[in-house]
């Protein structure tokens, strides 16, 4: 194929684009028109609705509660802001690349890359860290948990997906709507049993700042962040439903900012109520800690506790569910436009990006298989906090560089906002390392060899005409223009 440097990228640019024939994108198309704003607020619950049921505690042993608490806090206005400027993002380049996408705009091929292959590592990751819960929770219900259950759940649910995108968002939503009924009635179950002094029951240790409050001292706010982050991580992965959705420009923002009010109030109840009916010492190291709650409070098992670990099932299912979603979709508009191998993004007779989703299927069952789903989590937030830098800095360039570019939804605060949640999520990179650097490090290999890849490789064999190239081609005519 000839090389073609004017398909969005400059003259004596780093990269190379080739052309291809129509049937090339006609067997990569994704099934238009499947969600509505409310499918998406749906989606983006869906994406987060497991952090409430297992993983956030283990940060109650990194700060105790107090630590936890403030690291939530901080994580949730990063959240918040990232979601409102993704909202403006996503308003104005509706691809399903999502943060690729943005980042293609603002810096280019590389940036693109960088950032697409973060979101990867975080996405292709957090299911088998899910896995792992979801196995814990089967073992207490049935007796059954370890590898056979990690096997069934990638084969039942990728095998779902390959069906069709229409009826597993709407699955997704009913699994979603059931799994917050559950959080409803532990909250309801929990609140008698309220006793602040069981927040704060982790003992002091000697660490600079110690105190009832900060059991682990300063230091245990910022470790206990990578695990505030499992409240929210994934919800910005909405705008990978772009080109499912039936009006993107108006929708994405909708489902964006909707589905992060509702985790907001789930994550503050959660970790006030949950600790404060069991204890934070009680928790802290649990797999299935709402149910290990209820159990404490009620001195054994109860029906509360039976529904609760049953639908709480529902949750872990849900993120399991969507997230698979989000992955297949990253993976598809990379291998789309050239940045991943080309076949990973072609498409069956449903619309569904079968390589994209079994590949990443296996790799995630292997990792499950070491069953360590708090050191999963840290490699997921690296990637994921990787990610949110890079899209932030995506923001805040397209805000300077491209003021009149149309913006159908305008971020409130502007680059306030996205700056705020740029110079939290550099913050959060840094934190895992505290927690354990070696877990950390292997994440950073692993983006080393994708970045590789791409350099070696890939950015000679870019694919001209795809939706990302297509916008930053239009952008750099406008620019002609002015």
């Amino acid at each position: 194929m000839p090389s073609d440097h004017s398909a969005g990228a400059p003259a004596g640019s780093s990269v190379d684009f080739e052309k291809v024939g129509s049937d090339y994108f006609q067997q990569r198309e994704l099934k238009k028109g499947a969600a509505g704003w409310v499918l998406l607020v749906g989606l983006g619950v869906a994406y987060v609705i497991s952090g409430d049921y297992a993983g956030w505690n283990f940060g109650l042993a990194q700060g105790g509660w107090g630590g936890m608490f403030l690291a939530t806090l901080l994580m949730a206005t990063m959240y918040l802001c990232m979601c409102f400027s993704l909202a403006e993002l996503s308003s104005m380049i509706p691809t399903a690349g999502g943060g690729y996408g943005f980042a293609r705009s603002a810096f280019g091929p590389w940036g693109g890359f960088l950032t697409g292959t973060a979101i990867l590592i975080e996405y292709a990751i957090a299911p088998a860290a899910i896995a792992t819960f979801i196995g814990a929770y089967c073992q207490s219900l049935f007796g059954i948990g370890g590898w056979m259950i990690y096997l069934a759940f990638y084969v039942v649910f990728i095998g779902i997906h390959i069906f069709g995108v229409g009826e597993a968002l709407k699955l997704m939503f009913i699994i979603t709507a059931i799994a917050a009924i559950a959080l409803a009635v532990f909250l309801v179950a929990m609140v008698p049993h309220f006793d602040a002094a069981n927040l704060f029951d982790i003992a002091k240790t000697d660490a600079a700042g110690a105190s009832s409050f900060l059991p682990f001292g300063y230091v245990g706010v910022w470790a206990a962040i990578p695990y505030a982050i499992w409240f929210f991580l994934a919800v910005e992965g909405v705008p990978l439903a772009a080109e499912e959705t039936k009006n993107p420009k108006r929708d994405l923002p909708r489902g964006l900012i909707g589905a992060m009010l509702v985790l907001l109030a789930f994550a503050l109840l959660i970790l006030v109520v949950g600790p404060g009916g069991a204890g934070s010492e009680a928790l802290k190291a649990s797999g299935n800690p709402l149910v290990e709650a209820l159990a404490k409070a009620y001195g054994g098992s109860t029906w509360m506790g039976s529904f609760v670990n049953l639908v709480g099932l529902a949750g872990l299912i849900a993120s399991f569910f969507s997230i698979i979603y989000a992955y297949s979709r990253q993976i598809f508009a990379l291998s789309r436009a050239g940045y991943l191998p080309r076949k990973l993004s072609e498409t069956n007779k449903s619309k569904a990006p079968v390589m994209a989703l079994v590949i990443p299927g296996i790799i995630g069952f292997a990792l499950s298989l070491t069953g360590q789903g708090d050191l999963l989590i840290l490699v997921a937030v690296f990637g994921a906090t990787l990610s949110y830098v890079l899209m932030m800095a995506a923001h805040i360039t397209l805000r300077i560089r491209r003021p009149k570019m149309e913006r159908p939804y305008r971020t409130p605060g502007g680059i306030f906002t996205s700056g705020l949640a740029l110079v939290l999520a550099c913050i959060a990179v840094v934190a895992g390392f505290l927690v354990d650097p070696r877990v950390v490090i292997g994440a950073a290999v692993i983006y080393a060899v994708l970045i590789a890849y791409f350099a070696f490789y890939s950015r000679h064999h870019l694919v001209a005409g795809t939706p990302e190239e297509e916008f930053a081609a239009i952008q750099k005519a406008e620019e002609a223009l002015h």
